[in-house]
């Protein structure tokens, strides 16, 4: 077994604003590592709590340039970059992605490459799984030494897999599931692929070779979903397996019943299709051991994921990773269409709340908490989204109280938080899918009026539409916009009103 070394070794860790990248970089920074992260926005790691610990590198990880900048002076380097979202030429995307970091590790001098892909032991897989395996073996074409580690179902409190399959379970007491729920599965709980990715990190010698990691059991998914039920306390589910479901339509139905969009359950379901689990001839055994305490089995899995969730605890969620908007649509950033217009719906109140309590009240939206009235029309167009294959109103948010730059909200994005300061801002950009733009912004202030201090809450809609298309959807929705918005704003001074009364 080779020993451990030298923790003072510089690595990257690329995906950092991801679910695993996001958990690693900690796991890096506790092994006494100098970590750098490779992101494309630093907005969405600006308010994480290591981000004063690591360097960072904006880059783009389709830019040679960047990658090589990113990469210089790296030890080892994480690749946990992926397209699953990117439509359906993912495996393009991909490949293409694979092959310019490999040769940007090259330039770069970099001595070990750790990427972390799907365990593909099946003759036949599915697209996803064989584009995971395509990656890996894309990365190992170069000259730079690749550690590949394949993992099955990661189970952790906001990992895609644990919400489908937290959510098919809670809300389905009787559901008809394809036959497919039967094949076995080696699922993993996420603290201990952080204990592998992280100690390959430390290795004495680069490693080059295809391993896999499971956890400390093999079942099937069905199994999962009936102990996820016995330990959530609810009555064992009642499966019935039927021949006609395909992935296809497994994926629809998930993107209705879960936050998981249709998109996304798509390769997931696919890859279920195939037995997955980890071929003891390709344990990692050798260069790592397994964590002092031994594996963790999937029902003290589910129960870590549990307890996080129930404590607001969650540290990542699979929706941190930013979901491609239509292709009429472009990024935040981007500057406003030549020759369009940009549509305001903006209104004003002010309220002798304190300018704290109005701003919990804000911070508080979405989610559980709702959207201060009118929330059937809400539930409605996240509906809409869902059916023409948006991310929909179900992913919620990760905490009920505080927002951080670059997470999902529902169906926007957090894409400003200004908490200080004289003027307080948040401001929300929409991923449903749109002809067009559109953003939520709130903007409070303290103003004087007569010989008392007032809070002053600006409430704005904007909407750049795409073209003729864009500027009849605007229309369509104004009626609507004229019952949801004021009646926002006036519950949200109520609301802060109750905190000054009830805290």
């Amino acid at each position: 077994m080779s020993s451990l070394h030298d923790v003072s070794r510089r690595v990257l860790v690329t995906g950092a604003s991801g679910y695993v990248g996001g958990r690693l970089v900690r796991s890096l920074i506790a092994e006494g590592l100098t970590v750098k992260v490779m992101v494309r926005d630093p907005r969405k790691i600006s308010e994480l709590n290591w981000l004063k610990e690591v360097e960072v590198a904006q880059g783009n990880a389709m830019s040679e340039g960047d990658l090589e900048r990113a990469l210089t002076g790296v030890h080892t380097a994480f690749y946990l970059l992926h397209s699953i979202n990117a439509g359906t030429n993912f495996n393009e995307v991909e490949e293409e992605m694979a092959k310019k970091f490999a040769n940007a590790a090259e330039r770069a001098g970099v001595k070990q490459i750790v990427y972390l892909g799907g365990i593909a032991n099946d003759e036949k897989m599915s697209k996803h799984l064989s584009s995971r395996a395509k990656t890996g073996e894309v990365l190992a074409s170069g000259s730079v030494p690749v550690l590949e580690m394949r993992a099955g179902i990661i189970i952790g409190s906001g990992s895609a897999s644990f919400e489908m399959l937290r959510h098919l379970t809670h809300r389905l007491p009787i559901m008809t599931t394809p036959k497919w729920v039967s094949n076995r599965t080696h699922p993993i709980a996420i603290r201990d692929v952080l204990w592998y990715l992280s100690h390959a990190a430390t290795l004495k010698e680069p490693v080059s070779g295809i391993f896999d990691i499971g956890g400390a059991e093999v079942l099937s998914y069905e199994e999962m979903m009936q102990k996820f039920a016995k330990i959530s306390g609810l009555r064992r589910r009642i499966i019935i397996k039927v021949p006609v479901l395909t992935p296809n339509l497994s994926s629809l139905w998930i993107g209705f019943v879960t936050p998981v969009p249709t998109s996304l359950a798509r390769p997931l379901v696919g890859s279920l299709i195939n037995e997955v689990v980890a071929d003891p001839k390709k344990s990692i055994d050798n260069y790592i051991p397994k964590p002092p305490q031994g594996l963790i089995d999937v029902n003290g899995a589910i129960e870590l994921a549990l307890s996080r969730i129930s404590s607001n605890e969650v540290e990542t969620r699979w929706s941190d990773a930013t979901v491609p908007t239509a292709p009429w649509q472009k990024a935040q950033g981007d500057p406003e269409w030549a020759g369009e217009s940009t549509y305001y719906d903006r209104r004003i109140a002010t309220t002798d709340a304190p300018i704290e309590k109005v701003w919990e009240s804000i911070e508080e939206i979405g989610g559980d908490r709702g959207w201060y009235g009118a929330d059937f029309l809400w539930y409605l167009r996240g509906l809409i989204d869902r059916i023409f294959g948006g991310v929909g109103l179900r992913r919620g948010r990760r905490d009920p109280k505080t927002l951080r730059v670059g997470e999902s909200l529902d169906f926007w994005r957090v894409e400003t938080i200004e908490r200080n300061g004289v003027e307080r801002k948040l401001r929300l950009y929409a991923e449903m899918i749109l002809p067009g733009k559109a953003w939520l912004e709130f903007r409070i202030r303290e103003v004087k009026i007569a010989d008392s201090i007032q809070t002053e809450i600006t409430q704005e809609a904007s909407f750049a539409p795409r073209g003729l298309g864009g500027q009849i959807y605007w229309l369509i929705v104004l009626p609507f916009h004229a019952f949801v918005f004021p009646t926002m704003l006036r519950n949200i001074v109520r609301s802060s009103k109750r905190k000054v009364l009830f805290g």
